[in-house]
């Protein structure tokens, strides 16, 4: 991953330019002659194939169009569209405290129908108890020397979660195990989010799944990603959130969230799973 939001960004559109011109180049034409047969400046070709000038919706279609790839259209424009938003750095996020990433996903949520969600570490803020995300967010805000807004963040994050009462949404939820014992807070915190888990699993627009550790892995253990419908994925890495929107990518995450789903414990087995983490708090 860059170290930059801005080399990220660059990098991208120089991948897009890249892949243009592979498109490009099986026809015969050169830079020039595309330009020419697409009705446009004799440079134009070229300073969309070397990502000094980005390239519209239509552009992109001449391309598809030209070169005879119709196909390839909705996999180039979802990845131009994204390219400016595709990665964003915590500390840029953050920069005011926690509130303001929270509130940006709420048009997200609530335009989604169908959430799939994979932790390995820790519980997903859809189904996190006021204290648990108080506990992480302090240990974010402690981390990342931040302004502390945890209460307005918090209050956020938790008015989020009246989409899961809508019987009209899906959610698939994975789980490692490690997320069901990794403590955030005191033993009273971890217990009453880990009961909360029991209860909001016998939602019947919701699945839980959790993955033992014991489990014989078809696939690895990958870093958390949440998949909103078949419209993007975001995932959550150290130091930036990274959105994928390409319909390529996406369905690489769903069969990525497949494999792990077919080795998840569901119903009583996951409930056993919790339970047993319960009690391991002593």
């Amino acid at each position: 991953m860059p170290s930059s939001p801005l080399s990220a960004v660059q990098e991208e559109r120089v991948a897009l330019g890249r892949q243009l011109r592979e498109i490009r180049r099986p026809t015969g034409m050169t830079a020039r002659a595309f330009a020419a047969r697409a009705g446009w400046s004799e440079s134009k070709a070229s300073r969309i194939e070397n990502a000094r000038t980005s390239p519209s919706n239509d552009d992109i279609r001449q391309y598809c169009e030209l070169c005879g790839v119709p196909e390839l259209y909705a996999d180039l424009v979802a990845r131009a569209d994204n390219i400016d938003e595709m990665y964003v750095e915590w500390r840029r996020m953050q920069r005011e405290g926690l509130r303001r990433g929270q509130q940006a996903h709420v048009p997200l949520y609530e335009r989604t129908h169908r959430f799939r969600v994979y932790e390995p570490g820790v519980i997903p803020g859809l189904l996190q108890t006021a204290d648990y995300a108080r506990a992480i967010m302090g240990r974010i805000i402690d981390f990342r020397q931040i302004p502390d807004d945890s209460e307005a963040a918090v209050t956020v994050r938790i008015e989020r979660q009246h989409v899961l009462r809508d019987s009209h949404r899906r959610f698939g939820f994975l789980l490692e195990e490690s997320a069901l014992r990794s403590r955030f807070g005191s033993s009273e915190v971890m217990a009453a989010q880990l009961g909360h888990l029991l209860t909001v699993a016998s939602l019947p627009q919701v699945s839980l799944g959790v993955i033992p550790m014991s489990a014989d892995r078809v696939m690895w253990p990958l870093e958390g990603f949440w998949i909103f419908d078949e419209q993007q994925v975001v995932i959550e890495l150290a130091t930036a959130q990274v959105t994928v929107k390409q319909p390529s990518e996406i369905a690489t995450y769903a069969q990525m969230f497949a494999g792990l789903a077919a080795i998840a414990s569901y119903g009583p087995q996951a409930r056993t799973l919790i339970s047993d983490a319960i009690s391991a708090l002593g």
